[in-house]
Formats: structure tokens, sequence, C-alpha cells
């Protein structure tokens, strides 16, 4: 088997620590609250709002705001605010332990981010964690049009790359995204901690 050439990191639930089962229920619940709906309202409001696909398009972020201020009735300073709060509780916090543990890694194997996304991920996460100091390529869903566990998203990303299958090791939180990986010859590793995770990456570089 070929040497591990290229990392290739999820964000959410990886280099970033943040409950991607979790945060959308607390946030809309908070939001409820305070626009004096239940959460059932604000939910079929949202429904009726036909929001933009925004996992798979760049460029609607404004209107996707838009839409869903007017539709759960929140604009100016308030609709500032929401949506300040949504990219806060959408970025988490930096899993500082694993990505300076990546950052000495650096010039013995190639980082690279594979993530689903909403569009201004891109903006929200370089202006708190500087992704691309460290990560290159970066490929966001909202920008290739694809999402995992979709097999294009990564072989668009190997393509990317210019490796093969088994020349990348992904990191990834979620089952379904691993599992898709590996059918393709993928080496993948399930994101459960830190310690498993740099285990599983100084194994994979074992013999570099």
């Amino acid at each position: 088997m070929p040497p591990v050439r290229w990392l290739l990191l999820d964000i959410g639930g990886v280099l970033e620590l943040v409950d991607d089962g979790d945060w959308p229920r607390r946030y809309r619940d908070r939001w409820a609250a305070r626009l004096g709906l239940t959460p059932e309202e604000f939910d079929r409001r949202r429904a009726g709002a036909h929001l933009p696909d925004s996992t798979t398009r760049s460029g609607v972020e404004q209107e996707w705001w838009t839409r869903l201020g007017t539709a759960v009735g929140a604009s100016g300073p308030l609709l500032v605010e929401m949506r300040a709060d949504f990219w806060d509780a959408y970025c988490g916090t930096a899993n500082t332990e694993l990505l300076a543990a990546l950052a000495a890694l650096r010039g013995r194997v190639g980082l690279a981010i594979l993530s689903n996304s909403g569009d201004g991920a891109r903006e929200e996460e370089e202006r708190r964690y500087g992704f691309s100091r460290l990560f290159a390529p970066i490929r966001y869903s909202h920008e290739t049009g694809v999402v995992k566990p979709s097999p294009e998203a990564f072989t668009s990303a190997l393509d990317a790359l210019g490796a093969a299958p088994q020349e990348v090791l992904l990191v990834d939180d979620a089952p379904a995204n691993v599992d898709a990986a590996r059918a393709l010859g993928i080496r993948a590793h399930l994101h459960e901690d830190n310690p498993g995770t740099l285990a599983a990456i100084h194994a994979a570089l074992a013999d570099r």
C-alpha cells in the first residue's frame, strides 16, 4: 500500500468542537423564545420561507437570512444578532490540541479540508481560526456543489489533491462519511477523540 501523502480533515466535530447534532435545536429553541414563538411555529415558518439551498450554493447567504428574518419576524439589529449567534453556534470553538498537532506535521504530509458547509462558512471560519494558514485546498460543499457522503464529494477532493485513494487518510466524525470514503478505497478514521485520531494519524505516517 502506498504511503499516506494527504490528511483530509472534516471541520465541524473535528477541527471545531461543536455538536452538530445538538446546536441547531438549541439555536432554534433560543430564538423561538426570543421571538415569542414556539419551536414548532419557528420550524413551520422556516419551512414556509422557501430558503435557498445554502449547502450546495454560493452567494445565497444574504437571501437566506432575509427570507428567514421575514418569516420569523426578525429584522434590523435583531436579525443581525440572530445571524451572528448562528455563526457562533455553527463554528463552536477551535480544537486547539488537534490543530497544534497538525501544524507540527507541515512538510511531512499534505493537510486539506473537506467539509459540508453553509454559504458564508469560509469567511466566518477563516476570520475565527485562519484555516487557510494551515490547510490547502479547503473544499466546502457550498462551493463545490456536492455534499458528503456523496461519492462525488470524495472523488472531486482526490482530483484536487492529485492523489490516489490509498494516499489519503480522511478524518471525519460522521460514520456515513467514513464508510463512503472507505468504499472508494480511501483510508478513513472515525474521529471520536483527539488521542484516538492522533494515534491513527501517526500510525498512518509511520513509514514517512
